[in-house]
């Protein structure tokens, strides 16, 4: 599943909301400055590698799908790609200074993931784990599209979890100190069309049948023309913070 964005990486570099700027500041805030490199994990098309060039920092950015992957190179060429899963990349010897990871941590293998990033970080290291939830301003749109979404799919997504669900893993770890929890929420205004295309990114979507596909795309379409036709959504990001313990 990790892989199945690539067919449609140029939708999803087009459609998908990147991270607010202000994640920067808090960043380097939670890190005493600069790091001395920089690791992307799970980089997609390079929604987060287009902030984390910001830092001015060397950035290695990993994305195991050659799809994403050569969208990313063409938009970021300063970045270093490498064409690869996390448990296949191998980290340069001493570590990172930061590892970023943007919506991928479900990604990958819960079993080796804590252990595996704490290895690639160098001592005290920052980890800095961020995610969008997908949710709506108004309850009563926001209930109409979990009925739709529900009835293709009633399995919890990674929205469903408790905000803090990646800091209680760090912290149970016992591999990471010094954690903490940022959010920011965004209220961009969405067109039918505009939303379905948004909705053929996710991975909820992508897994089911044509025809459950379908249905899905219909019944949110019918929705929100009732709604006259855009509904404003609740972008809700959620930055998790850590560092690499030591000892």
């Amino acid at each position: 599943m990790s892989r199945v964005f690539g067919e449609v990486a140029a939708l999803y570099d087009d459609i998908r909301p990147g991270y607010p700027p202000e994640l920067l500041g808090t960043l380097t805030a939670y890190h005493g400055g600069v790091p001395e490199s920089v690791a992307d994990l799970g980089a997609g098309t390079g929604k987060a590698t287009e902030l984390l060039l910001r830092l001015g920092a060397p950035v290695t950015a990993v994305e195991p799908d050659p799809r994403m992957a050569a969208i990313l190179a063409h938009k970021f060429p300063a970045a270093e790609v490498v064409t690869a899963t996390f448990e296949q990349w191998s980290p340069p010897p001493g570590g990172v200074g930061l590892i970023g990871c943007a919506t991928a941590w479900h990604w990958m293998d819960p079993a080796t993931r804590d252990r595996r990033v704490h290895a690639a970080l160098r001592p005290r290291g920052t980890l800095a784990i961020l995610h969008n939830r997908h949710g709506y301003a108004e309850p009563d749109q926001q209930a109409a599209i979990d009925a739709v979404m529900q009835a293709v799919d009633p399995t919890p997504n990674l929205d469903d979890r408790p905000v803090d669900w990646v800091r209680a893993e760090l912290e149970g770890s016992g591999l990471f100190t010094d954690t903490e929890v940022h959010e920011w929420h965004r209220h961009p205004v969405f067109s039918t069309e505009q939303y379905l295309q948004l909705v053929r990114t996710f991975s909820t979507y992508r897994r089911h049948t044509p025809e459950d596909q379908r249905r899905t795309l219909a019944g949110l379409g019918a929705a929100i023309d009732g709604w006259g036709g855009s509904l404003r959504m609740d972008i809700h990001t959620v930055l998790v913070l850590g560092r690499a313990a030591v000892g």
